[in-house]
């Protein structure tokens, strides 16, 4: 199996079912945690030096930061239903209580962060569903917590893709810094499938080919993209759910397609030397 997927595990005392820190990702920056709760059940947070984005993909909780209690946040049934999840911004060192008021499926993503940004939930209005790409390439894109929102280092999206779709593509990757062209950002890809069964391939690769690895990703699996690019296909007759998590030196997504296949944005296709 690919050292870059991570599966899901039986639940610990605490619902937690997949743990990726920078520690154990090799990187700097992007931490990833999904929680499985059933109803009544709490889970119990405070992230050292981390701001963390907690994203309710389905189900009911009751959410408290510190001091501040935003009550009921969720409800949405499953990752495919049309409707945004419940999300709450949590500041470096606050400690926080989720409780399931129902089954429940809670991403915990974090990265570093500082002082001066308030805990607050992230408006379900404000993720309103863009459609991106076209024939195959169609997706439905919600950003939960874009560059234009408050955090320091935090970015995340999730993305539905019809089966038999393209997704994360034309291949692009932001694994480099330059200024006005490109941002350097580590990604953590978290997979639903719709039935279960079925599976999606994802590839990770650089211009060199240093690293180049398809990825058969099955219901529930992390991808991580330490660098790279990252495009995904689902299988025929599967709907593809991802969330992204995005965190690097700079809080901007800014991204270099593959120029072997930019052609694509264009309507004139085009033949290379490779």
């Amino acid at each position: 199996m690919s050292h870059l997927r991570v599966k899901s595990a039986p639940c610990d005392d605490f619902g937690v079912v997949i743990d990726i820190t920078p520690e154990s990702a090799g990187w700097k920056h992007v931490g990833f945690r999904m929680v499985k709760l059933l109803a009544g059940q709490p889970y119990r947070g405070q992230e050292a030096g981390r701001e963390a984005c907690l994203v309710v993909l389905s189900g009911d909780t009751h959410i408290t930061v510190g001091e501040t209690d935003f009550g009921h946040v969720g409800g949405r049934k499953s990752v495919f239903e049309d409707v945004a999840p419940g999300a709450v911004y949590v500041p470096p060192d606050e400690p926080y209580v989720v409780v399931a008021e129902s089954a429940v499926e809670l991403a915990v993503c974090t990265a570093p962060g500082s002082t001066g940004i308030s805990a607050r939930t992230i408006s379900p209005h404000e993720m309103v569903r863009k459609v991106r790409g076209m024939g195959t390439n169609t997706r439905y894109v919600r950003n939960i917590l874009p560059e234009d929102q408050p955090a320091f280092s935090l970015l995340v999206v999730e993305v539905v893709t019809p089966g038999g779709h393209w997704s994360s593509y034309p291949p692009h990757k932001h694994d480099s810094a330059r200024p006005g062209e490109e941002t350097a950002l580590e990604e953590t890809y978290y997979h639903r499938i719709n039935p279960r069964q079925g599976f999606a391939c994802q590839r990770v690769y650089t211009d060199d080919r240093r690293l180049d690895e398809m990825i058969l990703v099955e219901d529930e699996d992390v991808v991580m993209v330490p660098e790279g690019y990252h495009p995904v296909s689902a299988a025929h007759g599967y709907d593809l759910y991802y969330l992204n998590v995005m965190a690097g030196p700079t809080r901007s997504w800014l991204f270099h397609n593959d120029s072997d296949h930019a052609w694509m944005l264009s309507d004139t296709p085009q033949s290379t030397s490779r």
